[in-house]
């Protein structure tokens, strides 16, 4: 079996809640001595504010592809037998589970290391977008990860992704974190 074999990427919808039992089968193994999991459920609260539901979007074929990119690197760090990814689409009410990772490995270390990496890359670089909604209000969040991996590309000058030929760019205001679609990007 190659590394692509045994890895399961899949975004699901709203209908179906995410089946634990299938994707811990998935990855066990009589080699593998080590499984980690990763649970994100809806949480009832968030900064004082009363959680009612989240509701996720998401660009699936480049989810799908970015996702089987971040297991590949993982993979390519780690020792690892099965790896699987799930993620839920539209909306999951709070206690309800919106992703979930479980990854087997010969060693715990390798297992631990590699799940945090999965969802730490997942929350910083796939287009799954997600909208908190309150008892009074609802806004679109930017996960922690993707703001810190934003700052750091901008450090090197490249956080806009145009060409800066003026001294009129002004990059604190350009450059600030905040999601900003570049007219000429190649998406």
């Amino acid at each position: 079996m190659n590394s692509e074999e045994k890895t399961l990427v899949e975004i699901i919808d709203e209908n179906k809640q995410i089946d634990l039992a299938k994707y811990i089968n998935y990855v066990s193994a009589p080699q593998a001595g080590a499984i980690a999991t990763f649970s994100g459920t809806t949480r009832d609260t968030f900064e004082g504010k009363t959680v009612v539901e989240l509701r996720y979007e998401a660009y699936v074929p480049m989810a799908v592809r970015n996702l089987k990119s971040i297991c590949s690197s993982a993979r390519s760090s780690w020792d690892l037998h099965s790896i699987a990814v799930v993620h839920r689409l539209g909306t999951v009410p709070v206690g309800e589970m919106s992703v979930f990772i479980a990854v087997s490995a010969t060693h715990r270390a390798d297992a631990l290391d590699a799940c945090k990496f999965l969802i730490d890359e997942l929350k910083a670089s796939v287009p799954i977008w997600k909208k908190e909604v309150y008892s009074n209000g609802e806004v679109w969040k930017e996960n922690k990860e993707f703001l810190e991996r934003r700052l750091e590309l901008g450090k090197d000058g490249g956080c806009c992704r145009r060409k800066i030929e003026t001294e009129a760019h002004d990059k604190k205001e350009c450059c600030k974190p905040k999601v900003k679609m570049d007219d000429n990007a190649d998406f």
